[in-house]
């Protein structure tokens, strides 16, 4: 067995249902990146992954002697790593507009459905993501502007937004009501998008109620 750290090629070490796993398949099929990826399920033993030392840190991307865990770093270093597409804007206060939502994305809305997953009573986990869903419904004037969030182009942004989109989907909550016109013509584009298809274990990707 070749240790992790001496691996030749890129390798990701990622959760099924991790929304940060899912964000960092995005940017490697986005970027069309050869790398690999080793599915760790909850409490098992990897021996490679263990010896990495990041506390079981999902995900976890390994290139060469560098070690990388949280999300955003990840993200931020392939992008910086495969400057092609760039995932960035490249203005200043288009790239500082773009951080500020990301990081409010981590706060708020990862933030819910951590405290979701870790409801043990279904109803109020369906609160809770009632409660999200109404948040993103009040972006829906900005869902309109542009194909993108916040852009032209597809950008990490998106990369955070989509498997949030795709989560809601899959718990059965239902975009309806204003600003779910917009939404869902978001989710058509982005759920269509061949890097979204490569990050999901199903294949193509039906939107719900369009």
């Amino acid at each position: 067995m070749i240790a992790a750290n001496k691996r030749s090629i890129i390798t990701l070490f990622f959760g099924e249902t991790d929304l940060g796993s899912h964000q960092v398949k995005m940017v490697l099929a986005e970027k069309e990146v050869p790398h690999e990826k080793e599915l760790i399920a909850p409490d098992s033993l990897n021996e490679d992954f263990l010896e990495l030392g990041t506390n079981g840190e999902l995900p976890t991307l390994v290139d060469r002697d560098l070690v990388l865990y949280k999300p955003r770093i990840i993200l931020e270093y392939l992008d910086e790593r495969f400057p092609h597409p760039p995932l960035m804007p490249v203005y200043p206060v288009d790239r500082a507009k773009s951080r500020l939502m990301m990081h409010r994305i981590e706060k708020d809305w990862f933030s819910m459905i951590e405290s979701a997953d870790q409801c043990g009573d279904d109803a109020e986990k369906k609160a809770i993501l009632t409660q999200l869903r109404d948040e993103i419904l009040s972006f829906g004037p900005i869902f309109s502007q542009k194909p993108f969030f916040l852009s032209d182009v597809f950008s990490l942004v998106d990369c955070y937004i989509a498997p949030i989109l795709y989560y809601l989907q899959e718990q059965g909550i239902k975009f309806t009501g204003a600003g779910s016109k917009a939404i869902k013509g978001y989710m058509e584009r982005v759920f269509t998008r061949p890097s979204f298809i490569a990050s999901i274990k199903s294949g193509p990707v039906k939107i719900v109620e369009k």
